[in-house]
């Protein structure tokens, strides 16, 4: 029997492109939007590496239009979401598609993240459009192209990015729903943003006095905003990866919640990569491996809690916002509703979060849980009974997304959620 190493690649029945050398200065690399305000940050880090990296922007029901007429809708939902984005941008007159790459992000391990890209690259096929190149970002390099390649500190200015991207959208979210004068948080972020991409530039502002010394201006701008004293609903947002921060995937969940007089908390991206070394390490603990292994991921976990302090100690000086858990006491919370062991999917970090949201006081909580993400709806539903046990105050809101559910049953099974949270505070 074959080992996993000796197996033969994947043979196609039509050609697959590569993405070249002379590539990198002649197209645009589409990115699909997944994470709304870091992806402003990620984008200027590819830029400055040669990447004419450019972060898609489409909604609507055209583009989930389009990703129907390219994937099978029995296919996960977020497949449909993102290739519906790119399909659109080479087909609705805005690019060159000859110009053009496509980048599809794999996961790895369970999800099927991993295989969008070859679906990806089928439809391009079906679609008489072969000459697209679809490049794989991956951590473990599970696929390779002669002409992007990830450098060590493209990897450092990313994940530092998405720190910066969590700080300014746990900010955003606690300010802009109270804001005094419309636009004024929307706009600090934008200045941010491109104040961090400059740095970027010079290897500024990545480590150190530099890093510590924004952090605290950031959170500093932010409390300085002048605030209305009204009263909002708080509810928290949890779920599989991408619906739960894509306005594409969630229907504009957060612009919704805004019209219906709430405030919002989204949990970070920081802690989703935290959980990803940590699974390492429960893997070992359980089924044993390479030592090797096991000390590079407790080694990178090491380095981001003291990113993650950084970031706390920054809150914690300069205001009063709601700080996140840290990760260790994250850990430690999941472990009251499931063990570290379950972690396809979100896996125990759904719970966790949920309970955390709950402890901060946003008890009324929306669970997003795309079609075709089994293991994101076995831990969500699966869980539900235990939180609402260890938390009887808990407003638990599940969501299903997908591409044939009407926008108007989403929004009023969120509206039913609220006015049970409003029944339960005139009763206070």
């Amino acid at each position: 029997m074959k080992s996993r190493t000796e197996f033969e690649p994947c043979e196609y029945e039509f050609e697959i492109p590569p993405f070249t050398k002379e590539m990198k200065k002649t197209h645009m690399i589409l990115a699909p939007d997944i994470f709304p305000v870091h992806m402003d940050l990620l984008q200027a880090v590819f830029r400055m590496y040669g990447y004419n990296l450019v972060v898609l922007h489409y909604t609507g029901k055209q583009v989930i239009q389009k990703g129907l007429e390219c994937i099978h809708n029995d296919m996960c939902y977020p497949l449909i979401c993102l290739t519906g984005q790119q399909i659109y941008a080479l087909t609705c007159g805005d690019f060159d598609p000859r110009k053009c790459a496509l980048i599809q992000f794999q996961t790895g391990g369970g999800c099927r993240a991993s295989n969008y890209i070859w679906l990806v690259r089928k439809a391009l096929h079906n679609m008489g459009m072969d000459y697209v190149p679809v490049i794989s970002l991956s951590f473990t390099q599970i696929e390779k192209s002669p002409g992007f390649r990830i450098t060590p500190m493209m990897i450092v200015k990313g994940m530092v990015a998405i720190i910066y991207g969590d700080l300014l959208m746990l900010l955003r979210n606690q300010v802009r729903p109270y804001e005094a004068h419309k636009g004024e948080t929307d706009a600090l972020v934008e200045r941010w943003n491109g104040i961090i991409a400059g740095q970027f530039k010079a290897n500024k502002g990545l480590v150190g006095k530099k890093f510590r010394d924004n952090l605290h201006a950031i959170v500093r701008d932010f409390a300085d905003i002048e605030k209305l004293n009204v009263r909002k609903t708080k509810v928290g947002i949890v779920g599989e990866i991408y619906v739960k921060y894509s306005p594409l995937g969630n229907n504009g969940l957060e612009a919704f919640l805004d019209s219906q007089n709430c405030e919002y908390m989204v949990p970070g991206v920081l802690p989703f990569f935290m959980t990803l070394f940590q699974n390492h390490i429960t893997d070992h603990e359980l089924y044993g491996g390479s030592r090797a292994k096991l000390g590079i991921n407790r080694t990178l976990l090491r380095a981001m809690r003291k990113i993650e302090k950084a970031m706390d100690d920054a809150l914690r000086e300069e205001s009063d916002f709601t700080r996140p858990l840290p990760f260790d006491e994250l850990v430690k919370l999941g472990e009251k509703t499931l063990d570290t062991g379950v972690k396809m999917g979100e896996g125990w970090l759904l719970p966790a979060e949920i309970a955390e949201l709950i402890e901060d006081g946003y008890s009324n909580v929306i669970c997003a849980q795309p079609f075709g993400c089994l293991p994101n709806h076995i831990v969500a539903k699966g869980t539900a009974r235990t939180i609402r046990n260890l938390y009887p105050d808990a407003n638990l809101c599940p969501v299903d997304y997908d591409s044939g559910a009407s926008v108007v049953n989403l929004e009023n099974r969120i509206k039913l959620m609220l006015a049970m949270a409003a029944e339960k505070e005139g009763a206070v």
